[in-house]
This record gives C-alpha cells, structure tokens and sequence, in this order.
C-alpha cells in the first residue's frame, strides 16, 4: 500500500523538535516495512540522505510552505492532487496539518496545542490559522496521534475529540546522548563556557520556554554562587522582546552564553558537559531535552505545569515556573553534590523508558491500522 507523508519539517541540518520526530520515525518506518511504499512530500529541495529506503518516493511540491496563506494552498490544493495522483491509501502528517480537501484518510501528530491557551504567544497570522483550522483538523483525522497523555487529555477536552481517536506515542532520545567522562566534561566547559561549571537550557528561544524568567531566576542565584554560567542553545524563534529587556537589565548579563542553533555533535557535549539543565517552559506538548539531558546524567530542574511532570517522573527538581525565587532555589539545590548524584541515576534511569523504536513501532502500529481498514482499496498487483 502507499503512505504519503508530509516531509516538510524534515529539513538536513535544521531538525528541530517536530522533525527529529518526523526523522527518527520515518527512517525506522520506511526500513522495517519494505512491503509498503512510501511518499515523502517536501515543500523545497531535500537532502538525499532524508530518503531512507529504496521504497520511499521524494517529491517536492511548492509552494514552500511557511506562511498561513501557503499553508492554505499546499495543504488544501496542491496535497489532495499529488494524494490522487500516487493513488495514497492514507496521509500521515508529523507536524499535525492536514488538507481539509480530500477524503483519504488522514493521522497526524499533533504534538500540543500551546496556542488554545497561550495564542499570544504567536504572530497574529500563524496564531489565527492554528486556533481556526487545528480543531478542523482533529476533527477530520482518521486517527490522531500524540506525545504525552498530559496533550490527549488537552486535546480531547478542547476540541471534544473522543479520546479513543487519540492515541500516545512518547517521544523518544538519541542513542548518542550518553554521561561523560570527567575529562569530556572538562572539555566542554572549556569549549562552551570558557572553562567554567554551567546551567544549560536547550530549544528555541520562544516565550513560552519563560526564558525570561530563567535569566532572573539566574541573575539571583549568582548573587552567591559566583562560579556558574548559563548556556543557552537555541535559535531565535517569534523573537520575544520580554527576554531580550530581561536581558540587558541582568546584573550578571556576561555570565550568560547564547550559542543560537547547535549541531547535533555540540549538542551532545554541551548537554552532557553541564552540571544541570534548566528546562522550565510553561506549556510543551512533551520536552525531548529533558529526556536528552537524564540520558547523559545531568540533573534537571523542570516545570510542575502540562507534561514536564509526566516526562521527568521522580527524577528532575519541579518548580513553578511562574516563580523566580522556586527556580533559583532549585538551581542552588541542583548543584549540590547528594541531590546531584541522586538525581543524575534517577535521570539515567528513567531515560531508559523512553526509545525512538518504541516510538516508532506505535506509530506504526496506527498506521497499519487505518491500512487494514482500507484493504478493500489495495489492487491484486499490490499486494504482499
């Protein structure tokens, strides 16, 4: 049978949260199941190392689509064209858009819907878009798939979707996230920190990350731990003029370190050259550096609001994240040596529950579900 699947996010050397979903599940997908083929849609020009399989077809189909009006007309227009012309028996969509123009049926992963509940947070045009057509939607898809049970119920209860449409398939962590050693860990101080012990946050600079209170929560915390810097590592996103006005108004403002977007090999020492992470959103869908850094052992603090509980478990500080003075007590917590330890083996284990293959294996599992239902459409020639 055929799956096309919206590639658009699936861009080399720009991978962020949703496409290294769409990339850790489609390239373990397309291998495990060479009986199926494979449509990826991609909006620009691709990377051929993003074509994982010999039974995956790459197309690109423009326009680009990074505006609500090109939303409109990729989705709407040009999909259910290329949908009818590779004679698809279902639309899978990583990033949870879908066209409202066809009558394939469609599972996307909508991973949360911050923007029901924080649309200020967004331009204006990108919010309305969202806030307007996500409930179309859920309520189109065949099936829907999520990240954590903290955004089924969101979704379920917002949008009054039942919740058995709504299936949960954790993210999971790369297998290169690993502890260093205390050499290692000396060299990444040096290279990302000027040789000092530091905090690191990692994502995009978006407000809802509440950026802006962790650079006051660091401020305070410095006034009598003088060692210590914060790393930041993460591209601009929806620029966010509070944390910038934040920013120049720290006392300790040389102590903070913006890398902008690193590349999955820093990554990787950055987080694990760290003495803790610092990952206080105030809404996410899941929180894959949570899982990144207790893979590595780092100690976490992180946020007691939507998922962040259900991904850390016992094993990260949780604090309000609304709450400066909570978030620089529990810097001043995490840096010391028991809490430390203790909470880098509870990292490291409860890391362990979380796995791209598993991921994977659900999604699929979805997928081939709404495949059987559709059997009656395979053609002699197709099948298996």
């Amino acid at each position: 049978m055929v799956i096309a699947v919206n590639t658009r996010l699936l861009l080399k050397g720009k991978l962020e949260g949703i496409g290294w979903f769409t990339y850790e599940v489609l390239q373990r997908i397309t291998n495990a199941h060479p009986e199926h083929e494979f449509v990826f849609i991609f909006d620009r020009p691709f990377d051929v190392s993003l074509v994982f399989s010999k039974n995956v077809t790459p197309i690109v189909v423009s326009p680009p689509a990074r505006h609500p009006l090109l939303y409109r007309i990729w989705f709407n227009y040009r999909i259910p064209s290329i949908l009818k012309k590779y004679q698809a028996d279902v639309f899978f969509s990583p990033d949870g858009f879908l066209s409202l123009r066809t009558a394939i049926p469609q599972i996307p992963v909508i991973h949360d819907i911050n923007f029901e509940h924080y649309p200020a947070d967004l331009p204006k045009s990108i919010s309305k878009y969202y806030r307007t057509y996500f409930r179309q939607f859920a309520i189109r898809a065949a099936h829907i798939i999520t990240v954590s049970n903290y955004s089924k119920n969101d979704i379920s209860e917002t949008y009054h979707i039942p919740p058995d449409k709504i299936s949960v398939a954790y993210n999971g962590v790369n297998s290169l996230f690993v502890p260093l050693s205390p050499t290692q860990k000396k060299e990444a101080q040096q290279q990302f920190a000027n040789g000092s012990p530091y905090f690191i946050y990692v994502g995009a600079l978006h407000k809802r990350k509440n950026i802006a209170r962790m650079l006051m929560a660091f401020d305070q915390f410095k006034s009598s731990n003088n060692d210590y810097k914060l790393v930041i590592a993460g591209a601009t996103m929806f620029r966010d003029k509070e944390m910038e006005q934040i920013y120049q108004q720290m006392q300790y403002k040389p102590e903070v370190i913006f890398l902008g977007r690193v590349e999955i090999d820093d990554l990787i020492k950055v987080v694990g050259g760290a003495d803790a992470m610092v990952y206080v959103s105030y809404f996410e869908g899941f929180g894959i550096p949570i899982v990144e850094a207790m893979r590595c052992g780092v100690p976490v603090i992180t946020a007691t609001t939507t998922s962040m509980p259900e991904v850390a478990g016992d094993a990260a500080i949780l604090v309000n994240p609304m709450k400066i003075n909570e978030i620089a007590q529990a810097m001043s917590r995490v840096v010391q040596e028991d809490t430390a330890c203790r909470l880098a083996q509870a990292g490291i284990k409860r890391s362990k529950e979380f796995s791209w293959d598993i991921t994977a294996e659900r999604v699929w599992d979805i997928i081939e579900k709404e495949l059987f239902k559709n059997r009656d459409k395979i053609k002699p020639s197709s099948q298996q």
